[in-house]
């Protein structure tokens, strides 16, 4: 028997919990992603909270200042950011940012390649999927928020076991045996206990369902991620992912775009 082999049973309740005793350090993001959970939430009050955090607006800014949003600098107060990238985008950057996701020591090596990666597909083909781009580029970047929190609590165990898996499912497959809970499931667990939308859980949720079309979204562009990442890979026909709403072709298209495009993305949420 391997370490690997030996289950290290994660308690999803006391490290979510363990997350939220993060908001004493980081009380802007915090009440971010409170105000954000309102109806009410306006550009006004949400820039004048985020003007509190430096680093998370200064990030803020230089986003919406990106050619991703079309702005190339016009973008002068953090008011106006916010309007220009959306309510949903910034509780995303926020939720990062509380969930000390910035410290990329403690991050698996390949996060922001495969976030950037599934939330820039995700954001490409959100109009097949009926759904709206940025909302879609937030779910593609929370995907990830899983695979994190994984990493944390077992950063030499992790690595190993990502690399010994061939594909997606057979990585899930040991998450699952090893954690009791994969790195996806994660993600929907915690993006419930911070009272995102249910929309965006169920498309976690379902992402392994190849008959959810509510997870078919989230699927085709993990696979497009998946198809970048340089790692062995076993590519999935796209057509089985959405029920034949998209095809190879297309797919291809996305994929080229994808990768002329996600750096940029990368440099605007990094730097």
């Amino acid at each position: 028997m391997t370490v690997l082999d030996t289950p290290v049973p994660l308690d999803v309740d006391r490290l979510l919990a363990r997350i939220d005793t993060l908001a004493a350090s980081r009380p802007v993001a915090a009440q971010l992603v409170a105000m954000t959970s309102a109806e009410d939430a306006g550009a006004r009050d949400l820039a004048r909270v985020l003007a509190g955090d430096v680093a998370l607006a200064g990030r803020v800014m230089k986003l919406a200042n990106s050619a991703y949003f079309g702005m190339c600098g016009r973008v002068t107060s953090l008011q106006f950011a916010v309007t220009v990238v959306g309510l949903m985008t910034v509780r995303t950057m926020a939720t990062v940012a509380l969930t000390d996701l910035g410290d990329e020591s403690a991050l698996p090596e390949d996060f922001w390649l495969t976030s950037t990666h599934v939330a820039q597909a995700a954001a490409a083909l959100a109009p097949r999927f009926g759904e709206r781009p940025p909302d879609a580029l937030c779910l593609g970047m929370l995907s990830q928020i899983g695979a994190a929190l994984l990493h944390h609590e077992d950063p030499e165990g992790r690595p190993a076991l990502v690399a010994g898996a061939e594909d997606a499912p057979a990585r899930r497959l040991a998450e699952t045996r090893r954690y009791g809970v994969h790195a996806l499931r994660l993600s929907a667990l915690a993006l419930r206990h911070w009272g995102f939308p249910q929309r965006m859980v169920t498309a976690l949720e379902l992402a392994d369902d190849l008959t959810a079309p509510e997870g078919a979204l989230l699927r085709v562009a993990t696979e497009v991620a998946a198809r970048l990442s340089g790692r062995p890979h076993r590519p999935v026909p796209v057509g089985r992912l959405c029920g034949g709403l998209l095809q190879e072709d297309a797919l291809d298209l996305v994929v080229d775009r994808v990768r002329a495009e996600a750096e940029e993305l990368r440099l605007a949420l990094l730097g």
